[in-house]
């Protein structure tokens, strides 16, 4: 598969996402306040893949946009933590910002998918 197929396949993108939390996480400093906040962003940014294989099986229109919509929340949850991270832990603060840029295009991703699930739907009923 070549580099730019993947950056369209979605799937893949929230399923390296998640890996690269999950190696992010490796290297915080471990202290009692990043172990909290470390805790917290593995499982906001490994979710952002299960909600997406979630919605990529969704059983309905209403049902895919409510798990896109899972996935925008998680994403987004995601900076937050990558914020603080890199707040707490300085020296980290440039592996923070290159994930938490991947987190804001995915975030943008979902709400334009959603969007124009909402304006298909609502062009059939026309």
């Amino acid at each position: 598969m070549s580099n730019d197929k993947r950056i369209y396949d979605l799937e893949e993108r929230t399923e390296v996402f998640g890996e690269n939390i999950i190696e992010f996480c490796k290297i915080i400093p471990k202290t009692a306040l990043t172990t909290v906040l470390t805790n917290q962003l593995l499982r906001s940014g490994t979710s952002v893949g299960a909600n997406y294989c979630e919605a990529d099986c969704a059983e309905s229109r209403k049902d895919f946009e409510h798990k896109l919509g899972i996935c925008k929340k998680e994403a987004k949850e995601t900076k937050h933590w990558l914020r603080m991270i890199a707040k707490a832990a300085p020296e980290i603060k440039s592996e923070a910002q290159i994930l938490w840029k991947e987190s804001n295009e995915l975030q943008l991703i979902f709400i334009a998918i959603i969007n124009k699930s909402k304006i298909n739907e609502a062009e059939k009923k026309r």
